[in-house]
C-alpha cells in the first residue's frame, strides 16, 4: 500500500505497523507487556515452543502461554486507515490516467479504438477497454461474470503459450502457473488456484521472514556473548598474569634472600680468618721490633771500650733469649665452605628440576614402589633403597654366577655386538660428542675421601674429614658417586689415575647399599666396575671377579649406552683399547662410581669440551 500523503496518517501508520512483518496489523492481538502484533505473526513466532514464551519486541518472558484476545479498537483504526489510504490511491491512479502521457510509462490503450487510454482490463476477454467501450461490460448481463481489473499491459505473459488461455492455477511441484487445459498434464501434481497459491506463498514467506528474524536475533545474542566472553577472558588473563608476577617476585625475593645468607656465611668466615691473620701479623711485628731492639743493644755493646762495662753488658745480653717467629696454620673452614656450596648446588638443581619437569615425556616408564626416580641434574638427596640388613644367622654370601656378558635375548645379540663394535671403531674425537662433564656428589663421599678442585678430584685422607651425616654417604668403603645420573641416551667420560693404582672405576644404581661389605663396588648386583690392585686388573659384578690382561694406561674412558644395555671401559690413547665390557639390561638410573683404597690414590675427572 502506498504511503499516505498526510503526515498525520504517516505517523499513525507507523504506530499501527507490526514489528514482525513490518505491515499494517492484521487481526492485531495484545501480549501482557502491552505490545501489539498480528495474530498470525505471533503464532509463527511461538510455533514449536512449550515454554519460555517471550515478547518479540521487548523480550519480556511469561510464565505460561498468554491468552491472546483480539484488539477490536486497533482493528477499527487499521480499517479506517486502509480506507483513507485506498481513497488516496484511487485518486492518484485516476489523476495518473488523466495525465496520460505525463506519466513515466505510456498508458495502456483501449484494444477496441487504439486511441483512448484504457481504464479496465477484462481477464475473461483478455483485452483492455476505454470508458466508452467498457460500457457493455457494465450494462449488459452477458458480461456480468467477466473479471475486470486495472489496466494491464502484459496480458500475453499471463497466457499459457501452449493453449493461449489465461493462467488460473499454480503447480507447486513444477513451480509454474498453468491454465485450465494444462490441468490434464498435471493430474498427479499438487495444483491450486492462483489466489490460494498466493496466500500460501505469502504465509510461507512470512514464516521464512520470522525464521530469518529469529536467526538474526540469535546471531546478535551470540555476538554479544562472544564479546562478553572475550572481555571476561582478557580480564581473567590479566588477573592471572598479575598473580604470576607476584608469585615470581616472591620466588626471586626468596632466592635473593638465600643468596645474601649464603654470601654472608662466606663473608663471616673470611672475616674470622682475616682477623686471625691481622692478630698474627701484629704479634710478628712486635717480635720483629723486639729482635731489632736486641740487635741494637748488641751493636752498642760491641762499641764499648771499657772492659768491665762491656762484660757486664755482654753477660746481660747473653742471658736475653729470643724465639724464632712462628705462624700457626690458619685456613678457612673447608667443611663449612663445601656444605654451603653444596646447598647452593642443591637449590639450583631443585629449581632446574621443577622448571623442566613439565617437559618430561608422559610415556616414561614409572619406577616400582619404593624407588625414587633420579633424573639428570637431580639434587643429591636421593632416598636410599637398599636391602634389609641381615641378622647374624642370616648373612650369606650371594651365590656366585658368571657376570652378565650377553644380551637379554639371543635375537638382539647380533645387533648389540655390531653396535658395540661400531663404538670401538670410533676415534676419541667422535666419542667426545657424547661427552658428559661429571662432578662428585659431596653427600655420598666417605669420611676419608677428600674432594677438591670443584668436586672433580678425589683422594684418601689418613684422618676422618668429619663430614655431616647424610643417608646417601658411604660408611664402610672409601667410595664416592658422581652427581649426575643417566637413565637414557649415550654418555662418555674420562678418569685420570695418578700416583697409586689402588682404585676402582665403575657405575651403579642409586639404590645400591651405603653400609656394610655389600656396599663396595662390584660386590653386589647393583654395580659394575674395573678394579686396579697394584699391577692386577679385574672386573667385578655381583661379587664375581674376572682377571683381565694388564693394560698400562693412566686415563680411562667410560662409555655408557643406556638403551643398548652395555658399558665399555677403555684405555685412552692414540687408539682406544678395550679393557672390558659389561652387557645387561639396565632397569634404573646409573651413576658414575669410584673406589679409592690407600692414602696415595688420586683420581681426577677430566672436564671435556663437547
Amino acid at each position: 500500500m502506498a504511503a499516505p500523503s498526510d503526515p498525520g496518517l504517516a505517523a499513525l501508520e507507523e504506530e499501527l505497523t507490526c514489528s514482525i512483518c513490518l505491515c499494517l496489523f492484521s487481526s492485531p492481538v495484545t501480549v501482557p507487556c502491552g505490545h501489539n502484533f498480528c495474530a498470525s505473526c505471533l503464532e509463527l513466532s511461538w510455533a514449536g515452543l512449550s515454554g519460555n514464551f517471550s515478547c518479540p519486541q521487548c523480550r519480556a518472558t511469561f510464565a505460561g502461554r498468554p491468552q491472546l484476545q483480539k484488539n477490536t479498537v486497533l482493528c477499527r483504526v487499521v480499517e479506517q486507515l486502509r480506507g483513507c489510504a485506498g481513497a488516496e490511491e484511487e485518486e492518484g491512479e485516476e489523476a495518473t490516467a488523466a495525465a496520460g502521457c505525463g506519466a513515466e510509462e505510456p498508458p495502456v490503450y483501449c484494444d477496441s479504438c487504439q486511441q483512448v487510454p484504457a481504464v479496465q482490463t477484462c481477464l475473461t476477454c483478455t483485452a483492455s477497454f476505454c470508458p466508452e467501450h467498457l460500457r457493455p461490460h457494465q450494462d449488459s448481463p452477458a458480461f456480468r461474470d467477466h473479471q475486470l481489473c486495472p489496466p494491464l499491459r502484459d496480458l500475453q505473459q499471463r497466457k499459457c503459450p501452449q493453449h493461449n488461455k489465461l493462467f488460473e492455477f499454480f503447480c507447486s511441484q513444477h513451480g509454474s502457473c498453468i491454465c485450465s487445459l494444462c490441468l490434464l498434464g498435471h493430474k498427479l501434481c499438487n495444483t491450486s488456484p492462483l489466489e490460494l497459491a498466493k496466500a500460501n506463498a505469502e504465509l510461507v514467506l512470512k514464516k521464512r521472514l520470522m525464521e530469518l528474524y529469529n536467526q538474526s536475533e540469535k546471531a546478535t545474542r551470540m555476538m554479544n556473548a562472544v564479546k562478553t566472553n572475550q572481555s571476561q577472558t582478557a580480564e581473567t588473563a590479566s588477573v592471572k598474569k598479575d598473580l604470576l608476577r607476584s608469585e615470581f617476585s616472591e620466588i626471586k625475593a626468596l632466592i635473593e634472600e638465600r643468596e645474601n645468607q649464603t654470601l654472608k656465611i662466606i663473608a663471616d668466615e673470611e672475616k674470622r680468618v682475616c682477623n686471625k691473620f691481622d692478630y698474627i701479623y701484629g704479634i710478628l711485628g712486635s717480635k720483629k721490633n723486639e729482635i731489632q731492639s736486641l740487635r741494637d743493644q748488641i751493636e752498642m755493646a760491641l762499641t764499648e771500650v771499657d772492659d768491665v762495662l762491656f762484660l757486664k753488658r755482654a753477660t746481660a745480653l747473653q742471658r736475653t733469649s729470643t724465639k724464632d717467629a712462628f705462624v700457626p696454620v690458619i685456613e678457612m673452614d673447608q667443611n663449612l665452605i663445601h656444605s654451603t656450596y653444596q646447598s647452593v648446588i642443591n637449590l639450583k638443581d631443585i629449581v632446574k628440576l621443577s622448571v623442566t619437569q613439565c617437559k618430561e615425556k608422559k610415556g616414561e616408564a614409572k619406577l616400582t614402589p619404593g624407588k625414587t626416580k633420579a633424573p639428570p641434574g637431580a639434587p643429591p638427596n636421593r632416598p636410599l633403597v637398599g636391602k634389609k640388613p641381615l641378622g647374624p644367622q642370616e648373612k650369606k654370601k650371594p651365590a656366585k654366577v658368571a657376570p652378565a656378558t650377553g644380551t637379554p635375548n639371543a635375537a638382539a645379540a647380533p645387533s648389540t655386538k655390531e653396535l658395540i663394535d661400531s663404538f670401538l671403531k670410533k676415534s676419541r674425537e667422535e666419542l667426545l660428542q657424547y661427552a658428559a662433564n661429571i662432578t662428585l656428589d659431596y653427600n655420598t663421599a666417605h669420611n676419608k675421601v677428600i674432594l677438591s678442585e670443584r668436586y672433580t678430584r678425589m683422594s684418601v685422607s689418613d684422618t676422618p674429614m668429619n663430614y655431616n651425616h647424610h643417608p646417601q654417604r658411604f660408611t664402610d668403603c672409601s667410595q664416592v658417586l658422581g652427581f649426575q645420573c643417566f637413565k637414557r641416551g649415550i654418555h662418555y667420560w674420562e678418569v685420570e689415575m695418578q700416583q697409586n693404582n689402588f682404585c676402582g672405576i665403575g657405575i651403579c644404581y642409586g639404590s645400591m647399599d651405603r653400609h656394610g661389605p655389600e656396599s663396595r663396588l662390584g660386590r653386589n648386583s647393583s654395580s659394575w666396575c674395573i678394579e686396579w690392585f697394584n699391577a692386577k686388573i679385574s672386573s667385578w659384578h655381583n661379587d664375581v671377579e674376572k682377571c683381565l690382561p694388564n693394560v698400562k694406561a693412566t686415563r680411562i674412558g667410560v662409555l655408557l649406552h643406556c638403551e643398548g644395555g652395555f658399558v665399555l671401559f677403555m684405555a685412552v690413547g692414540e687408539k682406544h683399547n678395550l679393557i672390558y665390557k659389561f652387557k645387561t639390561e639396565f632397569t634404573e638410573a646409573l651413576y658414575p662410581a669410584f673406589w679409592l683404597f690407600s692414602s696415595g690414590t688420586v683420581l681426577s675427572l677430566c672436564q671435556m669440551k663437547q
